[in-house]
């Protein structure tokens, strides 16, 4: 009979083409789409622009649905992008449509910044799989260094409030380089220019984040757990262990 290892039952992290897919459907996919129906099918600058905005809307919808769950950065993405289409079909002004996808970076930005403030840094849930890879010894260091418990809790709290902060701050710089592109690149460029944009922030904010926080973040919580397996365990009392072997 084969043994089972213990990493089998362990959650695999997951691949980099999991990790892009979002990006992937909320760049390439309205990006091909606009100009499959602005140039293929003649459809007007403001139309193709409406019609491919609702590619990212949609996957945000599906994933909550398929999920389950109410996650609050996934609502808050819909809830601007319904908002901001919504003022986009009113106006009629592409240029304004484009300017939506700004303030979608903003708000986003804003509730990252303010849960720092809040002491609930937003960005820790999609952070902690990766660093935690299904391990349990990870997990339980983790819920030590959170806490307060662990020796090395301030220095990690820091880092892990230091994550969302890099999130934050780089939304907002693309918040206004798409904003200010919006209303003086040509709409054309500015579509394609919009998802260079996103992808250089993202990349640049991967690094950044991971250099300052996310990688010592990595290393006090390896230390943690390799405490814990080294602890010894305390003998049992002379009594119980003759009472374990009568």
């Amino acid at each position: 009979m084969t043994k089972t290892t213990g990493n089998q039952g362990r959650n695999q992290q997951p691949s980099a083409l999991e990790n892009f897919k979002p990006l992937l459907v909320d760049v390439a996919v309205p990006l091909g789409a606009y100009y499959l129906l602005k140039d293929a099918f003649g459809m007007s600058t403001f139309a193709a622009l409406a019609w491919s905005s609702v590619v990212p809307a949609a996957r945000t919808v599906w994933s909550l649905v398929r999920e389950r769950t109410a996650n609050a950065l996934a609502l808050l993405i819909l809830t601007v992008n319904v908002v901001g289409l919504a003022l986009s079909l009113v106006s009629g002004d592409p240029r304004l449509m484009l300017a939506k996808d700004g303030a979608v970076s903003s708000t986003v930005a804003i509730g990252i910044l303010v849960s720092v403030v809040l002491g609930r840094p937003m960005m820790t849930e999609g952070m902690k799989p990766f660093l935690v890879k299904g391990d349990a010894a990870n997990e339980a260091a983790w819920e030590r260094l959170v806490s307060g418990t662990a020796a090395g809790s301030a220095d990690f709290r820091r880092k892990e409030r230091a994550f969302s902060v890099v999130w934050g701050v780089a939304l907002l710089l693309e918040c206004v380089a798409r904003v200010v592109g919006a209303y003086t690149v040509p709409v054309d460029t500015m579509v394609w220019l919009g998802g260079v944009l996103m992808a250089g922030v993202m990349v640049l904010a991967f690094v950044v984040s991971g250099g300052v926080a996310a990688g010592p973040m990595g290393r006090i919580l390896a230390d943690e757990a390799n405490k814990a397996d080294e602890t010894p365990e305390t003998p049992a009392p002379a009594g119980v262990a003759q009472a374990v072997a009568v």
